[in-house]
């Protein structure tokens, strides 16, 4: 939501919203919100490129951000353009989001906006040119299926209808400063 006072500043803002599920253990926890300054996270450059260690482990380092399951989450920029090749450093699944800038990997180049996969992270080479910014998340692929419908995600199905006659009754509670609820889709 935009304040009135910037409503007609010119302004650049960009975010990320990455929906990590949980172990199916930890799957009906309570919601929790933590939150860490930027200066907090592990940054580092590498055969020049920046890194920014979001969540997670990876390259030897921990991020202060609480994770449930072996996972990282990183951002990749650079000046000019630099291959990068870090599969050894990272595990599991891994997809690629180009922010700005372009990547090329296995002789295609790809533009901004765009998320590549790869079910071994291992395989994780690829060129960026220069200017880019990219966000690399993954780790180890759960066991269990995950089904997600809207805001909800879960193993079994009950779940995610029992969270909609929830969320259809108004049994969730209200966000502090929320002056208009968000109706249930179809």
């Amino acid at each position: 939501r935009t304040p009135d006072h910037l409503r007609h500043v010119d302004k650049h803002m960009h975010g990320l919203q990455i929906w990590v599920a949980l172990p199916k253990h930890l799957e009906q926890a309570p919601p929790a919100f933590f939150h860490v300054e930027a200066d907090a996270l592990p940054q580092w450059e590498q055969d020049g490129v920046r890194f920014k260690l979001i969540a997670g482990e990876a390259f030897g380092r921990r991020s202060p951000v609480p994770v449930s399951s072996p996972l990282f989450l990183l951002e990749l920029a650079c000046d000019t353009e630099r291959t990068v090749r870090i599969g050894a450093d990272l595990f599991g699944e891994v997809a690629l989001y180009i922010l700005q800038g372009s990547v090329v990997t296995e002789g295609h180049e790809h533009a901004p906006k765009r998320i590549l996969v790869a079910k071994d992270a291992k395989l994780c080479t690829f060129t960026m040119a220069a200017g880019t910014t990219v966000h690399l998340f993954g780790g180890e692929p759960f066991p269990e299926e995950r089904l997600i419908d809207w805001n909800f995600v879960a193993t079994e199905r009950s779940l995610i209808d029992a969270a909609r006659r929830r969320w259809a009754a108004g049994d969730f509670p209200v966000i502090p400063g929320e002056t208009a609820g968000v109706q249930l889709p179809a």
